[in-house]
């Protein structure tokens, strides 16, 4: 999580940006509505660290600061869900993770 708020203030975004954008990601939660299976995978893609880690360079390679900026926060939200204990989920339930389940 602290590596994601270090990265962002390298870019050239207004502060406020990164608040307003931490909770972004939770909008793979909307994958649910189809079913369990569909919901876990689309979640699991928006939660990806190895996601954020490829965003991130892709946008450093292109030199493209929005894609850098979406590979932080991925980064830092799903740090700060680790943190949180939440994990990605399995297919099964939403509140099955690889963390645990969820109470």
């Amino acid at each position: 999580m602290l590596l994601s708020i270090y990265l962002f203030t390298l870019l050239p975004f207004k502060w406020w940006l990164f608040p307003a954008l931490i909770l972004a990601p939770d909008i793979g939660i909307l994958g649910y509505l189809l079913n369990n299976k569909a919901g876990a995978m689309i979640y699991n893609i928006f939660h990806h660290k190895g996601l954020a880690i490829f965003v991130y360079f892709a946008g450093i390679i292109f030199g493209n600061e929005m894609m850098q900026l979406a590979g932080i926060i991925i980064l830092g939200h799903a740090s700060l869900d680790r943190l949180l204990g939440f994990g990605l989920k399995y297919p099964d339930h939403f509140k099955h993770t690889h963390l645990g389940n969820l109470k």
